[in-house]
This record gives C-alpha cells, sequence and structure tokens, in this order.
C-alpha cells in the first residue's frame, strides 16, 4: 500500500491517519519539509486555516508541499484543506473559498452529497465550513449545497469543504490511496 502524508500542523490529521490506517495504508505525520520525502499521497485535513499557515511558515513548508503536490502526487483537502490549497494560500488549486461561508460551529450539518465522479453518495459533515466562492476553468465541480460548489478536482487534487473522516466515510480516501497506488505503482519514493 502507498506511504500517504498527513499534514500535522493542526486540525483532526489523527482521524485521517485512523481512516487510512484502516484501508490497509501506510501514514506518515508531516509536521516538517523532511516528512515529505518518500509519500505517494497528501492529506491536508480541516482545521482552523490561519493556525495552519503560520505553522507552514514556521516549519518552511510551503514550497515543498508545493512541489510535492506539482510534481503529480495526489492530494486530497478537506474543509480547512480545501482553503488552505486555494489561491490565496498555497495556490495550488484555482479557487478562491470563503471561509466559514454556511456560517458558525452552531450552523453546522450533515448531508448526502452525490458524488457520481468518485462513485456515488457520501456523507458529508460541515462544521464551519467554506465553499468555493469563484473557480478556474480547469476546476471540475463534483458537488454543491444551495448552489456552492463544495467538492472540486483539478487534475491530482481533490478538494472538498467538508469533513468525510467525521462521519466514518472512507470514499475519499479510497479515492486517493487508488490515485496513489497507480500513480506510483504502490512503491514509495
Amino acid at each position: 500500500m502507498p506511504l500517504v502524508g498527513v499534514l500535522a500542523i493542526q486540525g483532526d490529521f489523527q482521524a485521517h491517519s485512523q481512516v487510512l490506517r484502516g484501508l490497509g495504508a501506510q501514514v506518515r505525520e508531516v509536521r516538517t519539509p523532511d516528512d515529505l520525502h518518500g509519500v505517494d499521497g497528501l492529506v491536508i485535513p480541516g482545521g482552523e486555516s490561519t493556525t495552519m499557515t503560520l505553522g507552514i511558515e514556521r516549519e518552511g513548508l510551503g514550497e515543498p508541499l508545493r512541489r510535492l503536490v506539482r510534481s503529480g502526487k495526489p492530494t486530497l483537502g478537506t474543509c480547512a484543506g480545501l482553503i488552505m490549497l486555494d489561491r490565496a494560500h498555497l495556490g495550488l488549486l484555482d479557487v478562491a473559498c470563503r471561509r466559514n461561508a454556511f456560517g458558525r460551529q452552531v450552523k453546522s450539518f450533515e448531508a448526502d452529497l452525490d458524488l457520481p465522479a468518485l462513485g456515488g453518495a457520501v456523507r458529508a459533515v460541515f462544521i464551519r465550513a467554506p465553499w468555493v466562492a469563484e473557480h478556474g476553468e480547469e476546476v471540475e465541480v463534483l458537488a454543491e449545497v444551495d448552489g456552492h460548489p463544495v467538492a472540486v478536482r483539478q487534475g491530482n487534487i481533490l478538494a472538498v469543504a467538508f469533513h468525510p473522516e467525521a462521519s466514518g466515510e472512507t470514499t475519499l480516501h479510497e479515492w486517493l490511496l487508488e490515485q496513489a497506488s497507480s500513480t506510483n505503482g504502490g512503491q514509495t519514493g
């Protein structure tokens, strides 16, 4: 199975690691640039985007993350991970996000989203979730809530405004592992 890096600066990285391990993947928590060496895929979890930005800057992770993703490694961003990938942050996904778009924590909700591009419906947990306010032509919108994109794909990047790890949903993690296996032949390095 592939070796997946999970950005572990802040947020619910442990839950993502647990889901990936449950699917048989090797997992490495990424806190420094050296932790990216040899990973076959990457998860940028939900959390607080300002805190994550500061941690990425502090650890010198910005450019190493950009190089990894631009090299074609499959990448999954969830909630704040979507924000971290956008134009204003790491600049890897041609989208502009609106933070806390659905409202504060008390406005959190769950919904079943149809994601035919990933094989069907997923249970989505939205907690202080963003939405995609604007996107470029190369960005494929996979799902919307109330007319707002909440799941997008561009090349090797899949980014969603929700927390699949909070509902026990594995579809997105399975996509990441499948992409990492086919892109890297299942070999780390």
